[in-house]
């Protein structure tokens, strides 16, 4: 997947001038999340299949 330098919500698409947007890097690339998302990344990472490289593979931390 090719980093966009676009900066919006990999789940809602909301971009960086509707909500604050945290920076994370996986993987060598730079993603996006919004914070009413964040708990998807940390409690469900296997939804983000689709929008994050291998997110299927991650565990619940």
């Amino acid at each position: 997947m090719e980093e966009n330098k676009e900066k919006h919500c990999l789940v809602c698409k909301s971009d960086e001038n509707t909500v604050p947007l945290v920076e994370l890097s996986y993987k060598n690339q730079k993603y996006h999340i919004c914070p009413q998302h964040i708990p998807v990344l940390i409690h469900n990472p296997g939804e983000l299949e689709g929008m994050l490289p291998d997110a299927g593979n991650l565990t619940a931390g």
